[in-house]
């Protein structure tokens, strides 16, 4: 940690919470390339795809495979993104246009199960879960209002993904060994979990609430509901008791208009 080394990975992350914090403490008007940022930050599920990117890029053999991994990433995201209106269309003409939805838990399940693997087969199967994640990724971003039709938006996006993979796994490949075998196993076990949870989630009905329907066969739609007691007791209205003058069947003489119930037999 007192290498020059360490310190210069800090600068990275350092500097990108700074900014987080810069940006969420201080009130002020949001450009397009801070939104675009931000916005890679609510997807909440590919972020912590991400971070596990991040971890299997730490763990990478070579230098040569770290910068595999980031470039892999990438290059996927910005091709999509460039031509996002092309490759959605032939996207959607596809098969693969009816289960758009299980992208994302796939992403995350196969980022997951990459961090369980050893050697060469880690590196190409996180290799695969980078291009998966960039895949889904470039589908909420060119998906989104501001999407593909802001540079600075979809800029933002593309610099914050890019700091949650690189920045973490330069801080974590200064301890590079092999202790982080069973962290990062138990990060990619996480991984799977929260995968499947969010496959389900997409599989379970959400509760409806809206208000309650008038009912035709009743007067006013059932808005006026008119109740007299067999026992002969004041009748209610609306589950209010009416104030009777004297229980002579009649309303109280402050409103004369007012209708007359009569007495039951």
């Amino acid at each position: 940690m007192a290498g020059t080394s360490f310190r210069r990975s800090l600068w990275p992350l350092g500097a990108g919470a700074f900014a987080l914090l810069l940006s969420q403490g201080i009130p002020h008007e949001y450009g397009f390339l801070e939104l675009g940022g931000l916005f890679t930050l609510s997807v909440y599920d590919l972020v912590l795809a991400m971070l596990g990117l991040s971890l299997g890029a730490a763990v990478a053999e070579t230098r040569r495979d770290l910068v595999a991994i980031v470039c892999t990433f990438f290059g996927v995201l910005v091709v999509m993104l460039t031509f996002f209106d092309a490759i959605f269309g032939v996207i959607l003409a596809s098969p693969l246009g009816e289960v758009l939805y299980l992208i994302a838990p796939a992403a995350v399940m196969l980022t997951g199960a990459s961090l369980w693997l050893s050697g060469r087969f880690r590196q190409w199967a996180v290799l695969l879960a980078a291009a998966v994640v960039a895949f889904s990724f470039s589908l909420f971003v060119g998906l989104d209002d501001l999407g593909v039709g802001l540079l600075d938006f979809a800029a933002g996006t593309v610099v914050s993904a890019l700091w949650l993979i690189l920045a973490p796994a330069l801080v974590l490949r200064q301890f590079c060994g092999p202790w982080l075998t069973i962290p990062s196993r138990i990060v990619g076990s996480w991984l799977i979990v929260i995968g499947i949870i969010v496959l389900a989630s997409l599989y379970v009905p959400m509760p409806l609430k809206g208000t309650t329907l008038p009912d035709p066969s009743q007067p006013d739609g059932g808005a006026i509901e008119l109740q007299i007691p067999e026992d002969g007791s004041a009748p209610m209205l609306n589950g209010e008791t009416l104030d009777l003058d004297g229980g002579t069947g009649q309303l109280a003489p402050e409103d004369p208009q007012a209708p007359v119930i009569p007495d039951k037999p």
